[in-house]
């Protein structure tokens, strides 16, 4: 398993959102970012989640936290497990009063239920090696002028990428 953080959501040219993870711990030169196609709801759960804001009622995942919350419950972390047939699927543990518990979940609620927790993320090796792109595509700082050929690069990436080729 590889600790990661959400770089940010994207577009890509469909228009659907992406959630980019990213290693914490980069070392390597060929480090890699996962992108996880997702919902709207969700994408906007999880920015608000990531800028610190909150919605002016309750969204699912605010609920969902406060319902833990109120039953003793605390999520401890999140981890996207697998892929098959394109699909991404993660589990939420708990640490419960009557021990620890392990939950289904899709990757984007288990991300947006994780920020505003601040449980740890992260990701399978096995995951991140068949579905990561190279980091380099996505990293754009926001403390500096980003690298144009690299945004034209990775815009050219989501224009020619469907989620159906991460099919395995």
């Amino acid at each position: 398993m590889v600790q990661v953080r959400v770089l940010g959501i994207a577009l890509d040219a469909a228009r659907q959102h992406i959630v980019l993870l990213k290693p914490l711990f980069d070392d390597d030169d060929e480090s890699r970012v996962l992108p996880i196609w997702i919902g709207t709801q969700e994408a906007t759960s999880i920015l608000i989640a990531i800028s610190g804001e909150r919605a002016p009622r309750p969204l699912t995942h605010d609920l969902m936290t406060s319902l833990l919350g109120m039953l003793g419950a605390e999520v401890t972390r999140v981890e996207v497990t697998r892929i098959e047939a394109g699909t991404f699927f993660a589990e939420i543990t708990l640490s419960t009063p009557t021990g620890t518990r392990v939950i289904d979940a899709r990757p984007s609620d288990a991300v947006a239920v994780a920020v505003r927790t601040d449980a740890s993320i992260f990701v399978a090796d096995e995951v991140l090696a068949e579905a990561g792109i190279p980091a380099e595509m996505a990293d754009i700082h926001a403390d500096e002028e980003p690298d144009e050929a690299k945004l034209d690069e990775f815009k050219r990436f989501l224009d020619e990428v469907d989620p159906e080729d991460f099919q395995g």
